[in-house]
C-alpha cells in the first residue's frame, strides 16, 4: 500500500549571489543538465568549500609533473 506523495513545491532554493541563476536538473537517462558552465562551478566550490581530505596535510602537494632532482 503506498501513501500519496507530497506535492513538491517549485520554490527556488536561496543561493549565493555569484551562482544567480544557477538551475540543475537531470534527465530521465541520469545526464545532468545546467546553466552554468562545471568549470565555474568548481572555481566557485574551491574558493568557498574546504577539501575534507587535504585538511590535516601537514606539507604542500608537490607538482607532479616535474621530476625530482634526488
Amino acid at each position: 500500500m503506498g501513501g500519496k506523495r507530497k506535492s513538491m513545491d517549485k520554490k527556488k532554493p536561496d543561493i549565493n549571489s555569484e551562482l544567480e541563476g544557477l538551475d540543475i536538473n537531470i534527465n530521465s537517462l541520469g545526464a545532468i543538465n545546467s546553466t552554468y558552465d562545471i568549470d565555474k562551478i568548481n572555481e566557485f566550490l574551491d574558493s568557498h568549500v574546504d577539501d575534507k581530505k587535504l585538511h590535516n596535510l601537514d606539507q604542500p602537494i608537490e607538482d607532479e609533473s616535474e621530476p625530482s632532482k634526488d
